[in-house]
């Protein structure tokens, strides 16, 4: 037995199903989890000593990749002055003040700890400032765990339609106009794999909103400091009223954020009636990471040469699988992407299911035994760090093209 199975199996016995978080169990995959031990750059170690090219990068968190020395030195010096105080810090100012000049409709921030407990302040806060209940989301796209936002059903206050279809979306406005207090919509889709929008939909829900009075919220979680650095509101030129943000922003600490128009977030408590609290709400750790990593971002602009890592792995990838005579769709857009096990264009939910999400086990665990280490599911982003280069692009190839399907 490994040392991975063994602390699987302990594992069990303590956490509901052996993890902290559903995806880890590779429930999509089967098989047994690698423990990781330590991370350096583009690689991962597990406890059995196996060391892996990680494009999971703690899901989209670590821009420049594990151990980063500048985020690893701001994070320890700042630990050293003390790890939580429950009271305002310098440090929550700068973040703020560096997230509201890089996002270009963000006129305040408020920090929280994570991605699901900013989109769920979100959503109270529009319901607040809107005084409606709806909430009209789309299929497939993730916002965190809220009962709200897992909701399919209209009798929940949730509305759900498909993703990439504006029809729809304007029908269900035809309905229920004057109810809805926001569409909540990932920008680019990257909860089923990677989805861009298609041309029109973001401009559609941004007029859609307007006419009827509900705000536009754009989840940023994922695409916020990773698809561009004004995030992909500033790469589509579409101002929301409100943004979510996390993953890149704490430089691989739990962190995130929602900020948006100064008139809505003036709602929030203590300014205004709407409640919201956090105990570790900018936690002068995170914020130190945070703040150094879009120090990084800004100042390096590292967005093009990763938008070039990922166009010469989806290349590669590509003609591997074309060589093997095997079906498969490489999405991608910038320095996003992700791989479906299908023929044909995959721009909706129902596509990303149609996909062979076997034949996606089977290359999992190929590349895995290759020293690979994918996202464990074919309904998530490959992600990208600065530390992954032309040496890890080729030996993932180089894997992938022994892959007989």
């Amino acid at each position: 037995m490994t040392r991975s199975e063994e602390l699987f199996e302990r594992a069990r016995r303590s956490i509901p199903g052996g993890v902290d978080s559903p995806v880890r169990a590779f429930g999509a995959v089967g098989g047994t989890p690698p423990f990781v031990a330590s991370g350096s750059g583009a690689y991962v170690t597990d406890v059995d000593g196996i060391r892996y090219i990680d494009w999971v990068q703690s899901w989209g968190a670590n821009l420049f990749g594990h151990a980063c020395p500048e985020i690893v030195e701001a994070a320890t010096s700042a630990a050293r002055r003390g790890t939580s105080f429950g009271a305002p810090t310098e440090g929550e100012v700068q973040l703020a003040e560096r997230i509201v000049d890089a996002l270009p409709s963000v006129e305040m921030v408020r920090l929280v700890s994570s991605g699901t407990e900013a989109a769920m302040s979100a959503i109270r806060l529009a319901r607040g400032f809107t005084g409606r209940e709806a909430i009209l989301k789309f299929e497939g796209c993730y916002h965190g765990h809220s009962d709200a936002l897992l909701a399919k059903g209209a009798g929940s206050g949730t509305i759900t339609v498909p993703y990439n279809d504006l029809a729809a979306a304007r029908a269900a406005f035809a309905e229920h106009g004057g109810e809805v207090a926001a569409v909540i919509v990932e920008p680019v889709a990257a909860n089923m794999g990677v989805v861009p929008p298609e041309p029109g939909l973001l401009e559609g829900l941004r007029e859609l909103c307007t006419e009827d009075g509900s705000l536009l919220i754009f989840d940023e979680v994922i695409t916020g400091f990773r698809l561009a650095y004004r995030g992909a509101q500033g790469h589509f030129s579409i101002d929301p009223d409100l943004t979510v943000l996390g993953k890149v922003m704490g430089g691989g600490f739990p962190s995130a954020a929602f900020g948006g128009r100064r008139e809505v977030m003036e709602r929030l408590a203590p300014a205004g009636p709407v409640y919201q609290a956090g105990t570790l709400a900018g936690n002068p750790v995170t914020v130190a990471a945070g703040i150094a990593a879009l120090d990084m971002a800004r100042d390096r602009n590292p967005y093009p040469e990763l938008a070039k890592t990922a166009e010469e792995l989806a290349t590669g990838l590509e003609g591997s699988f074309e060589r093997a005579g095997i079906e498969a769709t490489v999405n991608r857009i910038e320095t996003m992407l992700s791989v479906f096990f299908t023929g044909g264009p995959v721009r909706t939910f129902d596509h990303a299911r149609a996909a062979d999400h076997e034949r996606f086990a089977r290359f999992f665990h190929h590349m895995l035994d290759r020293g690979v280490y994918l996202p464990p599911s074919g309904f998530e982003m490959w992600t990208l760090s600065t530390t992954h280069g032309p040496q890890e692009i080729e030996r993932t190839i180089e894997a992938a093209s022994s892959f007989q399907g």
